[in-house]
């Protein structure tokens, strides 16, 4: 691994690690290593630097609440907003619970969009009618309710 101009620049090795780590990253240093020819240390300290650069952020669980039962809601809110306020809306919105992504759209107009999780529609409602609605800024909210998965995968980065 090596910074050129404040990026990150990673070897094959590198790429390598990030991949079967994205496949599975409960993989120890030793079959990483055993799969690409190199020693379970040299698995160890590769990582370690990306994770001290930033490169690996976190590891995680992703749990599926339907298999648990756990009752919830998901929605897109699309929150069209004063352009001159959308920044401080999108990190309002970032701080919530509720709020497990935000980013921004610029099409017609600036628009936040955001992924919501509440127990239920009434729970989603308050949330926004009380958290969302009264921000300084927002001109109007859309709200879509998801219904059903098809598909739900991390992006995976791979070496070009």
């Amino acid at each position: 691994m090596k910074m050129k101009n404040q990026a990150i620049s990673l070897d094959s090795l590198d790429w390598n690690i990030l991949q079967a780590l994205q496949e599975n990253s409960k993989q120890t240093y030793t079959e990483i290593g055993r799969h690409f020819g190199v020693a379970h240390s040299t698995v160890y300290d590769r990582i370690k630097r990306m994770e001290k650069n930033g490169v690996i952020k976190k590891y995680t669980v992703v749990v599926d609440l339907e298999k648990l039962r756990i009752e919830h809601v998901t929605a897109i809110m699309t929150v069209f907003t004063d352009p001159k306020e959308s920044e401080n809306v999108a990190k309002k919105l970032s701080e919530s619970k509720e709020v497990l992504e935000v980013s921004t759209s610029l099409s017609e107009e600036l628009s936040i969009i955001a992924k919501v999780v509440a127990e239920d529609q009434d729970k989603l409602h308050s949330f926004i009618a009380q958290m969302v609605a009264p921000l300084p800024g927002v001109l109007r909210i859309r709200t879509s309710i998801i219904t059903r998965k098809y598909k739900k995968e991390e992006f995976l980065v791979e070496r070009k």
